[in-house]
């Protein structure tokens, strides 16, 4: 037994353990959405970016954004129409893209999109990849996603940041 206990407090000698500033440093790195939301008002702006003429609505979904080195996973959905003739499709929306806004409502802010991705007749889209220039300059803290179209409205957004 006291082989065992002595084994087990060597173990957790071996675990690295990071400092709390090297934990805050890799917080301010990344920055994640619980789920992803469709948009409810439709034409409303962030930060000049118009949404979609209609309401829009998931199933759900999640962002990952590393913003060191720009590397971004997202996944929604359902992502489908909530109003007019074409309700629970896409319609002819068949692709679509993420876009960081870094700083929105900022007398600057820094907008940076991702490459597009096949949006399926289901409303269902992913991507693993990085945004199409660097995100280093953004703060975690002041940040949002957008899920935009080919075109260049948004129909959904990350919600629920977490740690």
């Amino acid at each position: 037994m006291k082989i065992l206990s002595t084994a087990a407090v060597c173990a957790l000698l071996l675990v690295p353990i990071a400092s709390p500033s090297e934990a805050d440093d890799r917080a301010n790195d990344s920055v994640r959405w619980a789920t992803i939301i469709g948009i409810e008002q439709a034409g409303n702006k962030v930060d000049g970016i118009t949404g979609g003429g209609q309401p829009w609505s998931t199933r759900g979904g999640e962002v990952h954004v590393k913003l060191i080195d720009g590397t971004v996973e997202f996944e929604v959905r359902g992502l489908v129409l909530a109003g007019g003739n074409a309700i629970g499709t896409p319609d002819a929306v068949t692709q679509v893209k993420g876009t960081l806004v870094c700083g929105p409502g900022s007398a600057t802010p820094v907008v940076i999109d991702t490459p597009l991705v096949p949006l399926s007749p289901q409303g269902n889209a992913q991507l693993e990849g990085s945004f199409s220039s660097s995100t280093a300059s953004c703060s975690a803290t002041d940040v949002a996603f957008l899920v935009r179209t080919a075109g260049g409205a948004w129909i959904a957004n990350g919600s629920v940041r977490v740690p």
